[in-house]
């Protein structure tokens, strides 16, 4: 029988008086090339920490390729990579040899060598395969804890917000490999903050708010859904006419950003303006892409957020 690649059955979690996952129902087939986006908080990590076996859910359950991951644990935990974990390594190994070591540690010997090969290829590491892991520099270290995550060769990927931080050269290397490992029928699930990387890489995309998923389709419908122009207007504190407020998407620092369906729609928002003795700073036209999407599924409670961390 052909297992999805992960089956999470609606899974709630609570800490203390907080609930964090409210009933969360998703099926990953295998092979799927997969983004879980949400703002802070919306319960992806909580999400990925249960799926990894790190934390129990309060109520329901997940599998990874058939295997439960409280029940059957160590099946489940040798299915899957996730992608960065704090994860711990033996100072006095080079790469190599911590990358043998944590595929001897699920199980696998020596005819696992090509495969540890192609993955130092594969992150630029071929030529720091017999250096210290303590005196890799930042960025490299960064790799080999990538190269770790995968030296068990698992067939089910996570990447929690792999490229955070990471300079462009890698972030490049990473999806060339990645990709090549979606090709190849490995299952790979990505959470991110660069919405534009799920929108280039993934096929299927679910966003979450506050412990729920709200939205869960292709990437192309939902796109789609939400196709059209964005005009985003630099305006300061105004109050809006009333007849165009309908069309504002989002606001962030007196950036208005309306979704218009027809270009007509320019001509009337900027007429009714100008009427209210409003005056445009700045003005651009956009193509709607999957942020446009998130920000009016997720709503300005990100921004709002985002606004707040920053003050």
């Amino acid at each position: 029988m052909n297992h999805p690649a992960i089956q999470i059955r609606g899974v709630h979690k609570h800490f203390g008086a907080l609930h964090a996952l409210k009933g969360v129902d998703l099926t990953i087939e295998q092979g799927e090339f997969f983004a879980l986006l949400g703002p802070n908080g919306a319960g992806k990590s909580t999400l990925i920490n249960i799926l990894a076996g790190l934390i129990a859910p309060s109520a329901g359950n997940i599998s990874v390729m058939g295997f439960d991951v409280q029940q059957q644990y160590q099946q489940a935990r040798q299915l899957l990579g996730i992608v960065p974990q704090e994860l711990v390594f033996d100072p006095f190994f080079n790469v190599r040899e911590m990358l043998r070591f944590q595929a001897g540690y699920f199980g696998l010997g020596r005819e696992n060598d090509h495969w540890v090969d192609e993955v130092l290829e594969g992150l630029g590491l071929a030529d720091k395969a017999h250096t210290n892991m303590r005196k890799l520099s930042g960025g490299m270290k960064r790799r080999a804890l990538i190269a770790q995550a995968l030296a068990h060769k698992p067939p089910v990927i996570v990447l929690d917000e792999p490229t955070a931080g990471v300079d462009v050269e890698l972030r490049q290397m990473l999806w060339e490999f990645i990709k090549k490992l979606n090709r190849d029928g490995h299952t790979i699930i990505l959470t991110t903050h660069y919405l534009e990387e799920a929108e280039t890489l993934c096929s299927r995309v679910a966003m979450m708010k506050q412990g729920q998923i709200v939205a869960l389709d292709s990437t192309a419908s939902l796109l789609n859904k939400f196709a059209g122009k964005h005009l985003r207007l630099t305006l300061g504190e105004v109050q809006l006419p009333q007849e165009v407020q309908s069309l504002v998407r989002h606001v962030e620092r007196g950036v208005y950003t309306f979704a218009l369906t027809d270009m007509i729609q320019i001509e009337s928002v900027l007429a009714s303006l100008r009427a209210s003795g409003i005056k445009v700073a700045d003005m651009q036209l956009n193509e709607a892409d999957l942020e446009d999407v998130f920000l009016s599924l997720v709503g300005n409670a990100a921004a709002e957020s985002k606004l707040v961390s920053q003050a």
